[in-house]
């Protein structure tokens, strides 16, 4: 095992795995990290601890998953270039894996123009792909990225990265996942699937790659509450395909909650066919509670014993 973390034994069994998404809050109050996290105990293998998602100031993702791992749930620590130089890091990565997280998920962040933050410098010294490489140094070969040793207690990580399957141009979408399986991922979380065809299509492409057989792919699922969501992330969220059905069978329900769900319901039933989806990764912004009743509806839980 390369960090003995729950996720990881769940994927390595061959068990369809699921994660679910745990945001900070934008104060300095545990008790919200620990209310979310109840929705996720004991139903999930790995809560995301977003890292100042949407360039907006939000409680550190490290702190937040320390109070997770304090509630029994096992944290998957988001990383982002944005805001650190390689110094603070690979800083910040031994001291999550000195509190006990298991799981990092690399990324390079959303622009700070998107936040509440415009002005404000980012930093961007290393890349996603590089910085999952430099994860797997610390762990492998056990050296930071300047060559010196960690000459104990390297960070023991499963390490993630994230994909668009629907942003343009498709054709290099695979190209761009080899190239982070390459630099060490173990395993990846999708944007979220709204178009089942596209999706489909893209996996066919993973598969027929063999990229299904070097790293553990997640499908990224979002329920919604309202058809006014589809078309925001439709029109302002760059790299989101949402057909325009969808759209209409949300505004058109007599339930728009209800029929949120039955769409995840439906999304779920249709990716566990899909060859080379190990997979799920719930994304309920802003919605958390509904995390366990959509998986508890979907046959999902109890979660598999490892």
């Amino acid at each position: 095992m390369k960090s003995d973390s729950r996720l990881e034994k769940v994927l390595t069994a061959g068990k369809f795995a699921v994660t679910a998404e745990l945001g900070p809050p934008q104060n300095a109050n545990p008790e919200a990290v620990k209310k979310k996290a109840q929705h996720c105990l004991g139903n999930v293998e790995g809560a995301n601890v977003t890292d100042n998602q949407t360039a907006i100031v939000r409680m550190s993702s490290i702190a937040a998953a320390a109070i997770a791992i304090s509630c029994g749930v096992e944290p998957v620590v988001q990383m982002v270039c944005r805001d650190r130089n390689r110094i603070a890091m690979q800083s910040d990565i031994l001291g999550a894996a000195a509190l006990g997280v298991k799981n990092l998920l690399c990324l390079s962040g959303d622009h700070q123009k998107f936040g509440n933050h415009p002005q404000a410098a980012n930093v961007f010294d290393i890349d996603s792909v590089q910085l999952i490489a430099m994860v797997k140094k610390m762990r492998d070969d056990k050296q930071f990225i300047s060559g010196d040793p960690i000459k104990e207690h390297e960070p023991k990580l499963f390490i993630g990265a994230v994909e668009n399957p629907f942003a343009d141009p498709f054709e290099f979408r695979v190209a761009r996942l080899a190239k982070k399986i390459n630099a060490g991922a173990d395993f990846i979380q999708t944007q979220c699937v709204f178009d089942l065809d596209k999706f489909s299509r893209w996996m066919e492409l993973v598969v027929k790659e063999g990229l299904h057989k070097k790293v553990y792919i997640l499908a990224g699922l979002t329920p919604v509450r309202s058809h006014r969501a589809l078309k925001y992330m439709k029109s302002e969220v760059a790299g989101m395909s949402i057909p325009d059905e969808l759209i209409t069978r949300m505004e058109s329900a007599e339930d728009a909650k209800e029929e949120g769900i039955k769409i995840c319901l439906e999304m779920i039933e249709k990716i566990k066919d899909i060859e080379g989806v190990s997979g799920i990764h719930l994304m309920p912004i802003g919605w958390e509670s509904i995390t366990p009743v959509i998986l508890e509806r979907a046959g999902l839980l109890p979660r598999p014993q490892v």
